[in-house]
């Protein structure tokens, strides 16, 4: 082992140490609540994407639950659930270590492991599952190539094979197939208390520098009736507004056609976002198609008039020519209302 991995673990196993001898001197008792139920840690091996998705009934599952960085690693932890899994297994997989390895060493380190649930994923495919002793049934996990599921307090032992079934057979991008084995979690009686809250994460293959700009989909539903229909229409907007923001990054490279493309496939999700709808009219101005920005100027000025006003504005901010003329002619557009 290279001492820097050795420095870095025994790092781990002291905080970790600390924490619990920090929790006898106050007294405080362990978790009497498993906080999370059904979740998948996953990898997309044509990209190199890597995601965790998960439902729960507890209150907003995607606060403590879902970890993941591009490039690293992805970790779920549930049952009854100590949130360092998830910044400690990244620390460790970004050290080197394979997710096996990282999973291993905190479980050494972990006096209350046998209520443990907990999955990891590294950035080469490696995974990893526990299911201690003690979590409450039914609950098991299913490791499998490039992912594993993971279920606990379960109605039935149905769950987590239906999960891997669901995502192995499932055709689409990482959060597509997911999102399928939630669902299906979920058709074979899921959480035996019930459903509230549900969280997907995915990150790209390869790490830009930038945490903000790897994350795919970063999306949490924390109260609802029906928590993955919910996660499932977060999904759908937030690919619309990938597309948008494909569409603007093409703009600034002077790639208009690709920009249509970009806002037409967004068009195609999310038809009747007036947000979405009156970008691309601007961009279609700033082309110098009039014409074709008019018919949805229109349309979004009929839904709310408040764009109109909004439209003079953006010519003194440079968005759109500040030519007088032209602005009037968008504007005139909520006449033929």
């Amino acid at each position: 082992m290279k001492r820097v991995e050795v420095l870095l673990l025994n790092t781990v196993l002291a905080m970790l140490t600390a924490v619990s001898s920090s929790a006898q001197t106050v007294q405080q008792p362990s978790p009497l609540r498993p906080v999370h139920t059904f979740s998948i840690v996953a990898r997309d091996p044509a990209t190199g994407e890597l995601g965790v998705a998960v439902q729960s009934h507890w209150f907003s599952v995607g606060t403590i639950c879902p970890w993941a960085e591009a490039g690293i690693g992805a970790v779920a932890t549930q049952s009854f659930v100590d949130p360092s899994y998830g910044k400690l297994g990244l620390d460790l997989m970004r050290s080197g270590k394979s997710a096996p390895d990282a999973l291993k060493s905190l479980l050494a380190g972990d006096d209350e492991r046998d209520v443990r649930q907990v999955a990891m994923i590294d950035a080469q495919g490696r995974v990893a599952a526990h299911t201690g002793a003690k979590n409450i049934s039914l609950a098991g996990h299913i490791v499998g190539k490039d992912y594993s599921v993971q279920a606990n307090m379960m109605s039935n032992d149905k769950v987590w094979p239906a999960m891997s079934r669901a995502f192995e057979t499932t055709k689409g991008d990482l959060a597509e197939r997911m999102l399928a084995a939630l669902d299906a979690a979920q058709e074979v009686g899921g959480d035996i208390r019930g459903k509230q809250s549900a969280a997907l994460i995915v990150v790209t293959g390869k790490p830009s520098g930038k945490a903000w700009v790897d994350r795919v989909f970063d999306l949490r539903v924390d109260d609802s009736a029906e928590p993955l229909k919910e996660l499932r229409r977060l999904v759908t907007l937030q690919r619309a507004y990938n597309h948008m923001n494909a569409g603007d990054l093409a703009v600034e490279q002077k790639n208009n056609e690709r920009a249509l493309t970009e806002y037409r496939a967004a068009a195609l999700l999310v038809p009747d976002n007036a947000e979405m709808i009156y970008w691309h009219a601007v961009a279609l101005v700033n082309m110098g198609r009039l014409d074709d920005a008019l018919p949805l100027f229109r349309r979004v000025f009929a839904m709310d008039r408040n764009w109109v006003e909004l439209t003079p504005r953006l010519a003194k901010a440079g968005v759109i020519p500040d030519d007088p003329k032209l602005v009037q002619r968008i504007v005139d557009a909520q006449r033929s209302n």
